[in-house]
């Protein structure tokens, strides 16, 4: 479905011009929220054991198998407009969060692709992980995703002054300028953000994943770093230490239009508050279906 033609439609016929809306869907992504429920055509299964290729191994960090989180099938998820998932086949995440959030290893996470077509088995694995007696189907429905830095969209905003100013307060000064240039480029931002909003509608009850949408904004700023500090070792830049920061954000903020999260989910954990775990791909590679490529992130809050 051509999502931006249909935000399109409805702004024009709102009297919005067509430069703006243009400039607007540049940052509007659409992310896939699964979610258990009676109605809706079931696209995946949380828990249980997966469907894989007849003779596959189970995947392992090399010593241990990794817990089987959730499937999905490709051809029952809705089109998004940029989300380069395979058009069928079915998509298999594994991943060892605890594991994955101490080593920071990639071993401990991995995304199978089983083609159409192909010969599958319910899988003989761990049966003696919790996840294994909690099987459940979702279904699907889109949310509209904007940057951080792009202000407010929740429809329980309050958009008294002070809000507005305690918004401000937790954006750096790079990020305001951002906002400032947004505002002043899109004098329709907030009728185009509430279309928006009409379209795809904040969340509502628990989710169990979300697929597509804006990945991680600590995970990108990660490799930002990252990347400056390699450029810096390889004598290709000099990065004054007073720019150091500012340096950062704006790597951050180019390398945000490169990559996608290919899902991203809270994982149930007895000694922790909160386990959130995720799977980050570049817009490239998942378009080349190297989802090889993909890079498992977890992190644990006591």
């Amino acid at each position: 479905m051509d999502h931006q033609g249909q935000l399109r439609r409805a702004a024009l016929a709102s009297g919005i011009p067509d430069d703006e809306v243009s400039r607007f869907l540049q940052h509007l992504r659409l992310s896939i929220r699964l979610s258990a429920g009676s109605s809706g055509v079931p696209v995946g299964q949380f828990g249980g054991l997966p469907r894989l290729p007849v003779g596959m191994d189970w995947p392992s960090d090399g010593v241990s198998p990794l817990p089987f989180i959730f499937s999905v099938d490709c051809a029952a998820l809705p089109r998004v407009d940029g989300f380069g998932l395979p058009a069928d086949g079915s998509l298999v995440f594994f991943l060892d969060h605890e594991q994955a959030a101490a080593t920071g290893e990639q071993r401990y996470g991995r995304v199978v692709y089983v083609p159409v077509g192909t010969d599958t088995e319910v899988a003989a694995g761990p049966t003696d992980h919790p996840s294994v007696d909690k099987q459940y189907d979702v279904v699907a429905t889109l949310r509209a995703e904007f940057p951080d830095w792009f202000g407010a969209d929740d429809e329980d905003e309050e958009d008294d002054e002070d809000d507005e100013d305690d918004e401000d307060d937790d954006l750096s000064p790079f990020q305001q300028q951002l906002a400032r240039d947004l505002e002043r480029d899109l004098p329709h931002l907030d009728e185009l953000r509430a279309l928006a909003r009409d379209l795809w509608p904040p969340d509502s009850g628990y989710a169990s994943a979300y697929l597509g949408g804006y990945a991680d904004a600590e995970v990108i700023k990660s490799f930002a770093e990252q990347t400056l500090a390699w450029r810096e070792k390889t004598g290709e830049i000099v990065i004054p230490v007073a720019t150091w920061y500012s340096q950062v954000e704006r790597e951050t903020h180019r390398l945000t239009s490169e990559w996608v999260s290919l899902a991203h989910f809270p994982v149930e954990n007895e000694h922790y508050y909160r386990s959130d775990a995720s799977f980050v791909i570049r817009h490239d590679d998942l378009a080349a279906g190297r989802l090889d490529e993909a890079l498992s992130m977890a992190e644990l809050i006591p």
